[in-house]
């Protein structure tokens, strides 16, 4: 247990992202499979689960090797995972909301209500904290820069979507309220996201692909994207049920800035999903290392599925319901891929440390 406390590191809250986001998605699903809601149960206590075990390890590491946690400061990649620990946690806060209400009521909002306030600062000092740190302390260069620069910008975003959903069980005046921070979360994330993806063509029409190791990261920028989207629809969604006596200019205008902004970000998001398929295809014909960097396949397409499902009953349009169908049947078959590929690494290296711990016995 010491030395998996030293040694962790905040890239494990993809783990959590990635199977709080299906857990989300799964119940979704215009044609869901049997028991659809709870399987999505199932899977948002395992991310609860997750999230907890991870933020006690990392917790431990900050209290025991302070020295060895700093230096994720001067990590010019390391530091940017920081971003995961807040959208992560932001997964979870949905679950309470759609899984845990129904069971616990409002005992579920109360607990939610904490969690997302929890969410909003690390998101906010992970977006500004992080940049600062890449301004001022680390090194960085054109040629290796990845779209993994967007992981610490895009957590503000996720908790804006999140306060969608929270501020319909909200009084009128602090949903309200609640909606008007999320707006100004999601400008504090969405322009600088984008800003940052024209940079990243750039870096790949002048320095091609990253190596085969980062292969991941080029599912990240349908991030921004697709919770950009997400965002958008759910608050112009929540809008009129809440701000129609506190705020009716909102809760009319809302609905229509929600559904163009939507349809617009996911018309920039398809781009980019082609774009990542296109790449992975690349990749695997030289062949595909695991690395935890494969959890970028799961959150990044899991966003965008859900904006995509969220313009399906927007519109009533047959071919959102299709796509968000395939997208979301896509989402569970990487899941299970990158899942169980996490599982054999873990296992191998558990054996792998054996010996030395047998030598090490009385």
């Amino acid at each position: 247990m010491p030395s998996l406390t030293r040694s962790f590191t905040p890239n494990w809250f993809a783990v959590t992202m990635g199977t709080g986001v299906l857990a989300l998605v799964w119940p979704q699903l215009p044609w869901p499979l049997p028991d659809a809601f709870a399987v999505g149960r199932v899977l948002w206590g395992v991310a609860l689960v997750l999230f907890c075990v991870f933020s006690l390890l990392y917790a431990a590491r900050w209290l025991l090797y302070r020295r060895e946690a700093r230096a994720v400061l001067h990590d010019p990649v390391g530091s940017l995972f920081l971003g995961t620990i807040p959208m992560g946690l932001a997964t979870v806060v949905n679950g309470f909301l759609v899984f845990g209400v129904p069971l616990w009521g409002e005992t579920a909002v109360a607990v939610a209500r904490v969690l997302w306030g929890l969410d909003v600062l690390l998101a906010l000092a992970c977006g500004l904290g992080v940049p600062y740190l890449m301004f001022t302390r680390q090194q960085h260069r054109l040629e290796v820069m990845t779209a993994a620069w967007l992981l610490p910008i895009v957590a503000a975003e996720v908790a804006a979507a999140s306060g969608g959903l929270l501020a319909p069980f909200l009084t009128p005046e602090a949903g309200t309220a609640v909606l008007v921070g999320c707006y100004v979360l999601w400008a504090f994330s969405v322009p600088l996201a984008l800003s940052v993806l024209v940079i990243l063509v750039l870096r790949l029409v002048l320095h091609k692909l990253p190596e085969r190791t980062m292969a991941a990261t080029g599912w990240l920028a349908l991030g921004p994207i697709g919770t950009g989207a997400l965002g958008l629809l759910v608050l112009g969604n929540a809008a009129p049920s809440v701000c129609q006596t506190t705020l009716p200019m909102l809760a009319e205008v809302a609905p229509g800035l929600g559904l163009v902004g939507g349809l617009v970000l996911w018309g920039y998001g398809a781009w980019w999903l082609l774009l990542a398929m296109l790449k992975t295809g690349h990749y695997l014909r030289q062949g595909l290392p695991f690395t935890m960097g494969w959890w970028g396949f799961t959150f990044p397409l899991g966003v965008y599925t859900l904006a995509t499902l969220a313009l399906a009953r927007a519109t009533d349009l047959a071919g959102f319901a299709w796509a968000g169908q395939g997208l979301g049947l896509m989402l569970a078959g990487i899941w299970a891929v990158v899942s169980g590929a996490t599982l054999l690494d873990v296992a191998r290296k558990v054996r792998a440390a054996r010996p030395s711990v047998a030598v090490l016995a009385p």
